[in-house]
């Protein structure tokens, strides 16, 4: 399957055939749709064949076949493997995904801690942070750094490493809670020019601009020394 969310996060239509169609979902030749993982939710859509048509309602991965399974409508009729079928992304919904999690990449410049969670929606995004002793979070400050690495406009692009290349730095890997797979022969790193490097596999705006105004919704403690923050885009 060539899952088509790395090669071109910005393509919305896409014509494939069904790969197979059973009780646990929906599997095509290819997909654009991005699976649920990373802390970023599954891509919705909707797909359409001759004579008929559906909702994709979530997109997961298959743990242990690693296939990407498109969850449909019960009462979806069952189609035949090799079934052409068009499949139309909801680009509005992705697209926000791409923003706000480019935007977490720039919290965690902006806040200088290790981070222990994140996850993210289409409303809003949040980092948990484990903070150094005696170390302060200023709301306005925080808000008003992310907005100044918004309007510069930096370029992100994605970059391969290997797993031991990251063992040799270990300072790219800010998620103390999640270990990227270092036995893999290539792991993918997002590059925002200049100012952050870090192993991730979820979808990204092509610079920090298209991000747009965001805003620091609330700081909440959730223990002596963990804060989560929450952010969201102003639009």
């Amino acid at each position: 399957m060539a899952e088509r969310f790395y090669i071109d996060p910005y393509q919305t239509r896409l014509e494939t055939r069904v790969a197979r169609h059973d009780d646990a979902g929906l599997v095509l030749e290819d997909t654009l749709c991005y699976p649920l993982g990373g802390g970023q939710p599954g891509d919705t859509a909707t797909l359409s064949w001759d004579g008929g048509g559906c909702a994709i309602n979530d997109t997961r991965r298959d743990r242990e076949t690693r296939a990407i399974v498109h969850l449909l409508p019960a009462d979806t009729p069952r189609l035949a493997a090799g079934t052409p079928v068009t499949l139309e992304l909801d680009w509005a919904r992705r697209h926000r995904h791409m923003r706000i999690h480019t935007c977490l990449h720039l919290l965690s410049v902006v806040i200088k801690a290790g981070v222990t969670g994140g996850n993210l929606s289409a409303e809003s995004g949040r980092l948990d942070f484990d903070l150094p002793e005696g170390m302060e979070l200023d709301r306005e400050h925080i808000e008003s750094e992310l907005n100044r690495l918004v309007a510069e406009d930096r370029a992100v692009r994605i970059e391969m490493s290997s797993g031991e290349a990251l063992q040799r730095q270990p300072e790219l890997i800010k998620t103390m809670s999640v270990t990227p797979p270092l036995h893999l022969p290539e792991i993918r790193l997002i590059n925002i020019d200049g100012i952050d490097l870090q192993p991730c596999g979820g979808t990204h705006v092509r610079s920090t601009g298209e991000i747009g105004p965001v805003l620091v919704k609330k700081i909440e403690s959730k223990g002596a020394r963990n804060k989560r923050v929450v952010v969201a885009l102003r639009d």
